[in-house]
């Protein structure tokens, strides 16, 4: 294979045959995606026992429930007898699940519990735990943000986050009541390799060319906060693939910046949530919450936003040129039912949601590199050079680096060229 990664001293590209070559998306199913710990859900989606929800994570199909007891589990979503679905809803309640091909039943904790006509199989086959539900290999979670991993043998998850668990401490903590998801997933499609969106993630420079019309919003509303197209703040490479770009923030958040588009009301609601962060965490850290944004990738595949709405992105790859993307607005829980949650969720769905005046535009972006890559073959890279410093240890950048998309490939090629995978990053 020839190399995919052409890294020098003043120069970093990445080949393209990196998001077409179906060689190298299924050596990125073995290495990555059945090696690295995958977001499953948020603990609030679950919200009482007997709760679940179904979705694909890393190419299986799963159940990610909490059982009668109030434990969190997760199981494929396999019948251990002749692989059909355990259920086919989407989510629900249920002390119980009963595969709809042979009629076997199982209890949320896995147990098998009924089969029909059990006489008729062999002495010795209805032997307790010998066919219960199969749970992932592992399964764990950090302040409420539950993930899978596919390897028996992988660090815990907590190692495998590193420096991006205190990113998700500052989201995480803004809120005096937890985090909620709010609602259901806003899910949609794109024809493009799943890099492309990693990529795109935590890409601030494309923002001032690709959506001018929300620029113009912002600058309107932020009352001359900032000159269009500053964005003061750093990049940094977090270890294993996972990357941040944090900065301050030009628009309204409703921890705690506001503005005067919002009313008086508000001004005095969002003051009250600024003094308490204060109170709590000091002005150092309540700054950082109240007026920075930050994109945070987690390799391989989750975004946690926290710009003018708090959002997580999933995206699935379904082949070399093709992923399904899940988005879900997440706020403090004691903005239900308030005015708060209204701007939040109006942030979320203007920017944001599949129709709003960022999502179209990437997804049209990211298609338009994926036909590229496809066809023009004497074209062969895509070039990450901006922001290197020659001779420099490219841990960190400005906002307007491609810093971040760096230590996503060095992420990927090192995960690749782990002894005993699958795959050759070159």
């Amino acid at each position: 294979m020839k190399p995919l990664l052409d890294i020098t001293a003043d120069r970093f590209r990445v080949s393209r045959a990196a998001y077409t070559d179906p060689a190298i998306y299924a050596a990125e199913q073995a290495a990555i995606f059945s090696r690295c710990w995958l977001f499953v859900g948020h603990e609030s989606e679950l919200a009482q026992p007997d709760a679940f929800a179904t979705r694909r994570v890393g190419g299986r199909p799963i159940l990610f429930l909490r059982d009668s007891q109030g434990a969190f589990r997760c199981f494929l979503n396999v019948c251990p007898h002749r692989g059909a679905q355990i259920t086919r809803e989407r989510s629900g309640k249920s002390r119980s699940f009963t595969c709809f091909y042979h009629g076997w039943t199982f209890d949320n904790a896995g147990t098998l519990r009924g089969m029909h006509e059990p006489h008729t199989y062999p002495e010795g086959f209805c032997q307790a735990g010998l066919h219960d539900l199969v749970p992932v290999p592992r399964f764990e979670s950090y302040r409420g943000f539950h993930f899978l991993n596919f390897d028996p043998g992988a660090m815990s998850l907590r190692d495998y986050l590193g420096g991006a668990c205190a990113y998700i401490d500052t989201i995480v903590d803004q809120a005096e009541g937890g985090m909620r998801v709010i609602g259901e997933a806003q899910e949609y499609s794109a024809r493009a390799n799943w890099k492309l969106l990693a990529e795109n993630s935590v890409d601030i420079p494309h923002v001032t060319a690709l959506h001018p019309t929300y620029l113009q919003l912002v600058a309107t509303n932020s009352q001359g906060r900032m000159k269009r197209g500053e964005m003061p703040g750093y990049s940094l490479d977090l270890g294993h693939g996972h990357t941040v770009v944090e900065r301050i923030a030009t628009y309204g958040r409703p921890i705690a910046q506001w503005i005067e588009s919002w009313g008086e009301e508000a001004r005095v609601e969002i003051e009250a949530i600024y003094l308490r962060l204060v109170d709590k965490y000091g002005k150092e850290r309540a700054d950082r919450m109240a007026h920075c944004a930050r994109n945070l990738l987690i390799f391989p595949n989750l975004v946690i936003n926290d710009i003018m709405s708090v959002t997580i992105r999933s995206f699935q790859p379904v082949g070399p040129d093709g992923m399904e993307i899940s988005a879900w607005a997440l706020a403090p829980a004691e903005e239900l039912g308030t005015p708060a949650l209204g701007r939040r969720l109006t942030n979320f769905l203007e920017f944001l949601g599949p129709g709003g005046f960022a999502t179209p535009d990437d997804v049209e972006a990211l298609e338009s590199c994926q036909r590229a890559a496809r066809v023009a073959r004497e074209a062969p890279w895509n070039d990450l050079s901006k922001g290197l410093s020659p001779g420099g240890d490219d841990q960190r950048g400005d906002t307007m680096s491609e810093l971040p998309q760096r230590a996503f490939w060095r992420g990927w090629q090192a995960w690749l060229n782990q002894p005993g995978r699958a795959g050759d990053a070159g």
